[in-house]
């Protein structure tokens, strides 16, 4: 596997550019194919479609839409006024970096702040994997609840010092919740696809299951 950055750019044609600013590979997945616009999204549409991606249906749902709009509003700033900005208007995701939810490679260290990928990184994310049950049948490498956090207490590790107290608070609105999103089977069994990972950071594309859920991208 190359260890040689992928430009953003090479995103297929039909993909909507996404800004290096914003670094959360889900929310550049929906960019990129035309689920949210790639600037100021309104908080109930951001919600809606994560949302909708997660499965869940009815109390649970709106479950996880409250717990999205509860990050989203202070995804831009903690201010009193860019809070109330992103709750009237909407998230800006093209300016997501530097802001509070931002580790300065604090994390996976998969996607830089020039929007590179380094595929070495997903194949370090590789190494914490195990062999999973696919229940659509077959085995899969991938990694479950457990092998999640033993991966995020060595991210933290790696920081050494730069690493700050609430580092660990944010690393559970990430990897934990790609793994509700984007996870497959149930319960400790539940697990993220490995192949699945560097396909959304890669391609910028969410698995079929995924988008089945979602309504029609913009054209």
């Amino acid at each position: 596997m190359s260890d040689h950055p992928i430009a953003a750019d090479t995103a297929p044609a039909a993909q909507f550019p996404v800004s290096p600013n914003n670094p959360c590979p889900f929310l550049r997945a929906l960019v990129a194919n035309g689920y949210v616009g790639g600037h100021v999204v309104p908080l109930s549409k951001l919600s809606e479609m994560i949302g909708l991606a997660s499965g869940e249906t009815g109390a649970r749902q709106n479950k996880v839409r409250l717990e999205t709009w509860l990050v989203a509003v202070i995804a831009n700033g903690l201010g009193p006024l860019r809070v109330f900005n992103s709750a009237t208007s909407g998230a800006v995701l093209d300016e997501l970096r530097n802001g509070p939810l931002d580790k300065h490679g604090g994390g996976s260290r998969i996607l830089d702040a020039d929007a590179k990928v380094h595929e070495d990184q997903i194949d370090r994310l590789a190494t914490f994997g195990r062999d999973c049950k696919d229940p659509s049948g077959g085995i899969e490498l991938g990694l479950t609840a457990k092998e999640i956090e033993a991966f995020m207490t060595a991210n933290l590790k790696r920081s050494g010092e730069a690493a700050r107290w609430y580092f660990p608070i944010l690393m559970k609105g990430e990897w934990p919740v790609l793994l509700k999103i984007l996870g497959k089977g149930e319960g400790e069994a539940r697990y993220l696809s490995v192949a699945e990972v560097r396909t959304l950071f890669v391609e910028q594309r969410l698995p079929e299951r995924i988008t089945a859920r979602l309504p029609k991208p913009a054209a």
